[in-house]
């Protein structure tokens, strides 16, 4: 087993590798998903939680030992570079990778955990969410921040934003979910307008996000900021749910 830890938390090794090796019957599930699953452990006064990748293929087990990094080593990567950067996510740990002759076989990746109010996804299906239209406006301020600081976050899907309140009518967010992403000196009108497609199937807040996106981008008008924001959006959703209807197709028998 691969360990690398953030200088701050050296001292908890010999922890750190004991929750390892005894994942899967310690700690408190929080997220059970079939790729990943999440649990959360107590290290000195913090809680943490520890990330366990999927067990890749056989054919990305080789491509993850030896030609790419992991998703918990990107992860990692990109958190500290997220933090470099002045955008908030979980503070990182570590990383784990288990390693064999033939490849990667399982990953781990480790951070703070952090108790937050709600995640973008509320805001896309609770009706009338509190604090609704200042919330969204805050959210906005901070995508422009990221495509300002050149930070293409690949997977900026509702459920990978969460949203903590930390005073009257302010909100903070923290990206999570991390390993896909791209860094660059900047980013074309094209690209912020696309990375904002994952995030919502209402065309009425889809209004809303570009005349906020407006606001802090005059360079484009309001309307055009909203024509391609919109054309990703409804491009993204009727690939989505073509995606979902094949699969059906295909699993007719269950």
């Amino acid at each position: 087993m691969l360990l690398q830890i953030n200088p701050k938390y050296l001292s908890f090794r010999s922890t750190l590798e004991d929750q390892l090796g005894n994942f899967d019957n310690s700690g408190m599930p929080f997220v059970n998903g079939q790729r990943n699953k999440i649990r959360l452990f107590e290290l000195g006064s913090t809680t943490i939680n520890i990330k366990s990748f999927k067990i890749p293929n056989l054919i990305n087990r080789v491509a993850y030992r030896f030609f790419r990094k992991s998703k918990a080593r990107r992860s990692f990567e990109f958190a500290n570079r997220l933090l470099d950067n002045g955008i908030a996510t979980p503070h990182p740990i570590a990383f784990a990778e288990e390693l064999t002759l033939f490849g990667l076989r399982r990953s781990y990746y480790i951070c703070e955990h952090i108790d937050v109010d709600l995640t973008f996804r509320e805001l896309v299906e609770v009706e009338n969410y509190p604090d609704y239209e200042v919330i969204l406006q805050q959210f906005i301020r901070f995508c422009f921040q990221l495509h300002e600081k050149g930070i293409e976050f690949l997977d900026h899907s509702p459920g990978n934003t969460l949203i903590k309140k930390v005073g009257e009518g302010v909100y903070e967010f923290y990206l999570v979910d991390l390993n896909r992403m791209n860094f660059h000196a900047n980013m074309d009108f094209e690209s912020r307008m696309k990375n904002l497609s994952h995030l919502t199937p209402l065309k009425s807040m889809v209004s809303q996000m570009s005349k906020e996106y407006h606001k802090l981008y005059p360079t484009e008008s309001e309307s055009k900021i909203f024509d391609r924001m919109w054309f990703y959006t409804d491009g993204f959703q009727k690939k989505f749910h073509k995606k979902i209807r094949l699969k059906k197709k295909l699993k007719f028998w269950k």
